[in-house]
């Protein structure tokens, strides 16, 4: 149809159909043309739910899907799964593509390309890595064969990597009735955490009965007829029915590197405020992209479907005519390891370090409701600020039922550049089922702007 643009899309998830979707709410079929190519078998679904899937939480598959293809050609989107884009054209306008059924190759041009490759998992580069049983996390697909491998009745598993990934998937397996281990360099398990509030991490998970082998770096995989049998430290031989590899993921851009598309220093795409990428016709959003990191002002890529659910509509507004500009993260996340819940946001004391700040912190022990209301629990909040200034750069809390969800309010006072001394008269909603008196995040408050007027007073 003469006139007709096209928008092709590569990647089916979060940010590819968020994209694809606000694009056609603004302009219909006659208008632009859209195609999404999806590697996998399934699009638009939770990728954060694969651990409860896996883990048997979730135990219908069809839940953690949005919408199927059938639905999204429906709404005049041309969805094509197992399909994967292999090569980028940019100045003939146009991708390569593979159908991964019967493997034939065809060119399909665009007029505007959306990459929306999202992130791949890090596999280590040692023997016995690729054998079988050794399985990364990524797509729906892989949580498919994961959970498919489960029903062959493994004992023994190994995870790699205490990342967030790393910790739910050894939730996972141990509610599947598995005898678990996990690996990790790291002297503590999720290091987006200080050492302090790591601490209670592995004592979570040591807990439910994960066995934690710490500063222990993975040498090699043992195999036995091209699977896994064992995984091997420096210190170690841990025998292994099968492997989880949680050793976080990298910025899925290696199509986009190959084109000519400018890449950070985070490895994510490059893309100004409303996610134009710094080649003509070209968008990026989600994890393939690299954003803004609103406390450090500097390049950040962050791996979340939050981010890559806000980017696609961005970028798909500004497809369909209209105008939206994202304006950046602090790095907000939560997880849950069985009854512990683990937030943060902003920056740590290693991280603003690194950043080039001077902190003061405090950690408060407190409970989630008040003491005497039934089911109250502990929960332990962390503030760090900047020395002198007092403005908020960072928090964690580990703690059970109520403590994480925390961490938005605080989040919120990190966008808005708030300091520990205005957040001390945060109106919080109060009553004893939902918070002691003092919420733990105010006398974390008080605590950290105590220090920093006695910072002061010892200077004058």
């Amino acid at each position: 149809m003469a006139g007709r643009e096209r928008l092709f899309v590569i990647g089916g998830d979060a940010a590819g159909m968020s994209a694809a979707s606000q694009a056609r709410r603004r302009r219909d079929a006659d208008d632009l043309e859209i195609t999404v190519v999806e590697r996998g078998r399934h699009a638009s679904y939770s990728a954060c739910g694969i651990p409860y899937y896996v883990g048997g939480a979730v135990s219908d598959l069809d839940r953690l899907i949005a919408r199927t293809p059938a639905e999204f050609r429906d709404r005049g989107i041309d969805l094509r799964p197992r399909t994967e884009a292999t090569e980028i054209d940019l100045d003939g306008g146009r991708v390569r593509v593979r159908d991964l059924a019967d493997g034939g190759e065809r060119w399909e041009h665009y007029d505007h390309l959306m990459v929306a490759t999202g992130a791949v998992p890090v596999r280590p580069p040692l023997p016995g890595a690729d054998a079988g049983g050794v399985h990364g996390v990524q797509i729906l697909d892989d949580g498919v064969a994961l959970r498919r491998a489960l029903d062959a009745g493994p004992r023994r598993a190994v995870v790699v990597g205490g990342g967030y990934i790393g910790l739910e998937m050894a939730e996972a397996l141990v509610a599947r009735g598995l005898e678990v281990a996990l690996v990790d360099a790291a002297d503590q398990p999720m290091r987006t955490l200080d050492a302090d509030m790591g601490a209670l991490v592995a004592d979570a998970l040591r807990g439910i009965g994960v066995a934690l082998h710490l500063g222990e770096p993975v040498e090699g995989f043992d195999t036995s007829g091209g699977r896994v049998t064992a995984v091997r430290t420096a210190a170690r031989t841990l025998p292994a029915d099968l492997v989880v590899l949680g050793l976080g993921v990298r910025p899925g851009t290696d199509l986009a590197r190959a084109a000519g598309i400018p890449v950070g220093p985070t490895g994510g795409i490059v893309t100004d405020r409303r996610m134009r990428a710094r080649a003509e016709r070209v968008w990026a959003a989600g994890d393939c992209a690299e954003t803004r990191h609103l406390v450090t002002g500097g390049p950040a890529a962050i791996a979340l479907g939050t981010h890559a659910n806000k980017q696609g509509r961005v970028a798909g507004i500004n497809l369909g005519g209209g105008y939206a500009t994202f304006p950046g993260v602090v790095g907000t996340a939560v997880a849950k390891i069985c009854q512990v819940e683990v937030a943060r946001t902003g920056l740590n004391e290693r991280e603003a370090a690194e950043a080039g700040f001077e902190t003061v912190s405090a950690v408060v022990a407190s409970t989630t409701r008040a003491g005497y209301y039934p089911g109250a629990t502990e929960m332990r909040t962390k503030l760090v600020a900047e020395r002198r200034t007092g403005r908020l750069l960072g928090a964690q809390i580990v703690g059970e039922e109520g403590a994480a969800k925390r961490v938005d309010g605080l989040a919120i006072a990190l966008w808005n550049g708030m300091t520990v001394e205005e957040m001390t008269g945060l109106d919080l909603g109060y009553a004893p089922p939902f918070s002691p008196v003092w919420d733990p995040v105010l006398i974390a408050a008080r605590k950290v702007a105590e220090r920093v007027e006695a910072d002061w007073l010892a200077a004058e």
